[in-house]
């Protein structure tokens, strides 16, 4: 899903639609424009659209490009042009925030630095763009990979059997947002928005239908764009979306509809589907289980497209040079192939695009694909189950398992979260009817919620009729915003805070740490006032588990350091280790401090399996303690607690938690009123800087205004922004500075590291003749950087061993496709086995 601005943030959806009418004798609209170049016109869904025009229009009937202009452009009726309720909210073109700015600079400025000073306002606003309110919210659709290759090189029977069966999961879902999700707001308006939810008549959407990816593989999706303007049922009145059960639901939207497409298509061709694994990092994927893998992987990668230019680009030579070109300059033509297949979106008709697929397809089969698409469509009646086909003790398993499923990744969790695990581990079952399926989900989120413990309190007093809905619930309490845990989460919470109330742990004395303070540390550095008081404050406390909190840039581990010298000159020299949630972070721990480190999970292992300890008088460091998992730092203090030890969590409240259950560290910090906490940020060149970043830091949206105002932000369309992300990296890379680039998805990091691979071999930076082949269809030869994405103690480098996102340079490739690498920053040295570099090592 994303959010679609008012204006002209819709014209995206009409640039490939056809410009003809197409055969209005073909049944369908994707069949009627199948000869046409582009995709068919979008059309009306949703029950909500009958209100539009004084009912002049239908289900189904056409979108043209006026009517969406005045829907998601201007919030009026697309017909009558009467408003739908409040016009959208305008905020300040560029023009009126110059004249703003330029009144606000200072009258006696003299004329040449006025002139200056209005010529940079006037660059920054331009670039900024104009903020515009939210017309809509586009939710994208997408079959299954394998169902879309089946569809591509099927005949045009088959084909719009599928098609139907997409289209009626479409409908269906949206159908289900009408029921589950879709809502708005009233009430007084404060902070927070208005205060009650209201329910609609339905929602107003139109549907695009798109064929292709931008490769031009077979990708048969729809784009959903639902309107902001809703309906209240009880008075009639249009309003705005309530946005956040839309945002929180759309990951079991998602769910749902993959589930709901299996079963219409199942109901339909009799296929059956399996679950596929996809790699490290990567969820499996359900797949019809006749369609090979293979032809799957033959439309899902660029591969193909980069190989025919090259060879086009060798015969070339050949016919310029009579003779074949060097190892050498095929590596430069590949590189160059690499850059300039980089496809462009095409406006193609269905049959031409059916046309390529099936030829495609039917070079890898060894068969004619739309013959073999017959057999795998030719099947028995498949066996279809009814909701109550489910005995009541699968799904009390089933809500048991959602729950140990959430429960692993997050603290807590709310409906959708468990709606979207439901759909999950129920997706193996093949339903009679899309309602079957709902109530099967429902009853194992039923359970689900029944087994987690709530921590959203009852309503303490009941509310009139008028504002319950149908099932009792209160409207002031937004659907599904109750909020749950698990026992085993909360008990090793109250754990937790139990050993940080315990004041009998190791300390060092005061007159220590005032001696260290007043060093100099080896970089010459003396510590601030709020790191003395900090260190003081850890050092005498007397807790068995104490925090230290600081926002990047604040100095903890300088803070760290003087704390680790005041220790061991009082406990003895080893009496400092460190942990941390990941390998590389512990490493990364012991060069700061020059103390024994491991990450949390190798330390619970080894103390499971070698009974590794801690000692008495220790200080246990957990470094990044608000990446650390709850139950993790549960383990850690508990033994520490034992032997009389003292853990000190260091990190900010204010960070990204862990992908796993954690909230422990924010928990723990705000338990208590004195937190030792380091506030002043020593990172940053540009005092603005600094101030927005501890705004950001605090919640304070407006923050982001003022890096608007230094022009650190650049907006745009997606590719446009990649390119431009792209383009100010290599700028930065020739320039020899230190950059990071970072994308929205690991497709978009895969397509960069291509583009930015195939750079550094025209440059020479990268010797390509050579190459081994990398995780995820990547290729790596000497000069290319690497990064390894497994923990593997065995592969020694120098005094340390190959960590979970090391960065390497390559600088030998062997023969069985292992290669030799050095890691960045040192001299240490590593061979790679060939079967980890294939698994576990990624272009960097």
């Amino acid at each position: 899903m994303r959010v679609m601005s008012a204006g002209d943030g819709y014209k995206y959806l009409l640039r490939t639609v056809a410009t003809g009418d197409g055969d209005r004798a073909l049944s369908t609209p994707l069949t009627r424009y199948y000869t046409e170049e582009g995709t068919p016109p979008g059309r009306w869904i949703g029950s909500a659209v009958t209100a539009l025009g004084g009912g002049t229009i239908a289900i189904g009937d056409e979108v043209t490009e006026e009517q969406l202009q005045r829907l998601i452009g201007q919030g009026i009726d697309p017909v009558t042009k009467a408003a739908l309720g409040r016009a959208y909210g305008k905020f300040p073109t560029a023009t009126e925030r110059i004249e703003r700015r330029i009144a606000n600079l200072d009258t006696d400025l003299p004329v040449m630095e006025r002139a200056e000073a209005v010529a940079t306002i006037e660059a920054d606003e331009r670039a900024r763009g104009v903020r515009k309110a939210v017309a809509g919210f586009d939710f994208t659709f997408s079959i299954p990979k394998s169902a879309s290759v089946l569809w591509a090189v099927a005949d045009a029977g088959t084909q719009s059997l599928i098609a139907d069966a997409h289209h009626a999961a479409v409908a269906e879902m949206v159908a289900y947002i009408e029921r589950e999700v879709a809502a708005t707001r009233v009430g007084a308006v404060g902070r927070n928005g208005a205060v009650a939810q209201a329910e609609v008549s339905g929602v107003i959407a139109t549907a695009f239908d798109h064929y292709d990816s931008r490769a031009g593989d077979p990708h048969l999706h729809t784009h959903v764009v639902i309107s902001n303007k809703v309906q209240t049922v009880h008075d009639g009145k249009w309003r705005s979306l309530d946005g956040r059960p839309l945002h929180g639901a759309t990951v079991a939207l998602s769910e749902l509809h993959e589930a709901v497409f299996a079963d219409h298509l199942t109901r339909t061709l009799g296929v059956a589907w399996e679950a596929r694994e996809m790699g490290r990092d990567r969820n499996p994927a359900w797949a019809i289980t006749t369609v090979p893998e293979e032809l799957v992987a033959e439309f899902s990668t660029r591969a193909r497209h980069i190989d025919v230019e090259t060879d086009r680009l060798i015969a070339e030579h050949v016919a310029v040079h009579g003779r074949r070109p060097s190892p050498a300059t095929i590596v430069r033509f590949r590189a160059q192939a690499t850059l300039s297949t980089r496809p462009e979106k095409q406006v193609r008709s269905l049959a031409g695009l059916t046309t390529l697929w099936r030829d495609r397809a039917t070079y890898l089969l060894g068969e004619d694909a739309t013959r073999w698409a017959r057999t795998v469509t030719k099947n028995d009646a498949p066996l279809l189950l009814r909701a109550d086909d489910i005995p009541l003790d699968v799904i009390d398993s089933l809500g048991h398992s959602v729950v140990e499923a959430v429960g692993e990744k997050r603290a807590t969790w709310r409906t959708w979260n468990l709606t979207a695990e439901a759909a999950r581990q129920t997706m193996s079952y093949r339903f009679a009817t899309t309602r079957d399926r709902e109530v099967v989900v429902g009853m194992v989120v039923d359970v689900a919620e029944h087994a987690s413990l709530r921590l959203t309190p009852p309503e303490l007093a009941s509310s009139p009729a008028i504002f319950r809905r149908a099932d009792g619930s209160s409207r002031f309490r937004p659907t599904g915003s109750t909020v749950y845990s698990s026992i085993e989460v909360m008990a090793a919470e109250d754990r937790l805070l139990e050993r940080a109330r315990i004041l009998t742990g190791p300390t060092v004395s005061i007159r220590t740490i005032e001696k260290i303070a007043r060093r100099m540390d080896r970089d010459g550095r003396v510590l601030g006032d709020d790191q003395v008081a900090a260190l003081a404050r850890i050092a005498i406390s007397g807790r068995a588990v104490d925090v230290l909190v600081g926002p990047a840039g604040a100095g903890k581990t300088t803070a760290m350091r003087a704390l680790r010298t005041a220790w061991e000159r009082e406990h003895g020299r080893g009496s400092v280790v460190g942990l941390a949630p990941s390998a590389v972070a512990a490493q990364v721990l012991a060069d700061d401090l020059g103390i024994r480190t491991e990450n949390t999970a190798k330390w619970w292992q080894d103390h499971q399996q070698a009974d590794a300890t801690f000692t008495q008088g220790q200080l246990v460091i957990v470094d990044e303690a608000s990446l650390a998992g709850t139950l993790s730092l549960d383990r850690v203090t508990e033994h520490a607690a034992e032997v009389g030890a003292k853990v000190l969590l260091v990190g900010d409240w204010a960070q990204l938690q862990s992908v796993s259950a954690s909230g422990a560290f924010s928990l723990l910090v705000h338990d208590r009123d004195d937190a030792p906490e380091l506030v002043d940020v020593h990172r940053f060149v540009n005092h603005w800087e600094k101030t927005a970043s501890l705004d950001l830091r605090h919640g304070r949206t407006e923050a982001i205004d003022a890096y608007a105002d230094h022009s650190r932000i650049t907006g745009g369309g997606t590719e446009a922004m990649i390119n431009a992300a792209y383009t100010a990296w290599r700028a930065d890379t020739l320039a020899g500075a230190a950059t990071v680039l970072i994308a929205d998805s690991n497709d978009s990091v895969h397509a960069l590291n291509q583009r930015a691979r195939a750079d550094l071999i025209l440059d020479g930076t990268v010797n390509a003749i050579r190459e081994v082949a990398l995780h995820d269809d990547a290729r790596a030869a000497v000069g290319d950087t690497i990064i390894t994405r497994h923990n593997d103690r065995r592969l020694r480098a120098g005094r340390g061993w190959v960590r979970n996102g090391d960065r390497w340079t390559i600088i030998d490739v062997r023969d069985d496709g292992s290669l030799i690498a050095r890691r960045a920053g040192s001299r240490g040295t590593v061979l790679l086995p060939a079967g980890y570099v294939s698994e576990n090592v990624d272009l960097g």
